[in-house]
């Protein structure tokens, strides 16, 4: 395992030195220039998903998930800029990212825990992954307009905010996490946090997350 790891490490060194090499011959004899252009190799996926932007039907160079093996020979998942790797979205949304690439990059059944997510979610199993974390960047009075829920929650804390609130979705808005925690809105969690989080892996072995827990979400 280890020397096929090294292979290919050697392989995209090669690759990326004659890359180079073309690149400057071509620009010292087109445009009788030195190229300060340079490739390098960085990482070999086994496996390799771009997911699609929100509203639209591209993905973004700044946000994928790949499988790589590493030096010991374990599968392991890297993610960029997806909402495992995001501090604004909750541990429930990043677990379940993580685990459902995982059982889906390595061909694993994934349907079942999909499915018992949701059921935990539900039976109040899960409120402990479901708080938010985020930071005030300005002072309470200065949010005016499009008031975020984090806001809203530190304008319901008897005391001056700290600089990072913990807040939790209920039906009756956002609420500031002290102690206990309030009694969440579990659809906006399965609508807001598992369900985009799914899909964007789900529609590229032919599901969805509504396919797989009979979920209905209003569109307005």
């Amino acid at each position: 395992m280890c020397c096929s790891w090294i292979s290919r490490a050697s392989i995209g060194t090669d690759l990326a030195a004659q890359l180079n090499g073309w690149w400057r011959d071509c620009i010292a004899e087109e445009f009788r220039l030195e190229s300060f252009l340079e490739a390098e190799f960085e990482t070999h996926f086994l496996r390799f998903l771009m997911p699609t932007i929100r509203g639209a039907k591209t993905g973004s160079k700044k946000r994928y998930a790949g499988l790589v093996r590493q030096p010991d020979g374990e599968m392991a998942v890297v993610f960029k800029g997806l909402e495992s790797v995001r501090t604004d979205w909750t541990p429930l949304a990043q677990r379940f990212q993580r685990e459902l690439y995982r059982r889906i990059f390595l061909d694993l059944p994934f349907e079942a825990f999909v499915q018992d997510t949701v059921e935990d979610l539900k039976a109040a199993r899960l409120d402990h992954e479901l708080v938010y974390r985020k930071r005030l960047r300005r002072p309470l009075e200065e949010y005016t307009r499009n008031v975020p829920p984090h806001v809203q929650a530190a304008r319901k804390l008897d005391r001056p905010p700290d600089r990072w609130i913990r807040y939790v979705i209920t039906r009756e808005g956002p609420v500031p996490v002290l102690d206990a925690i309030p009694k969440p809105d579990y659809r906006h969690y399965e609508e807001r946090q598992l369900a985009p989080v799914a899909n964007g892996i789900l529609g590229f072995v032919g599901t969805s997350f509504e396919a797989l827990t009979g979920a209905q979400f209003e569109i307005f």
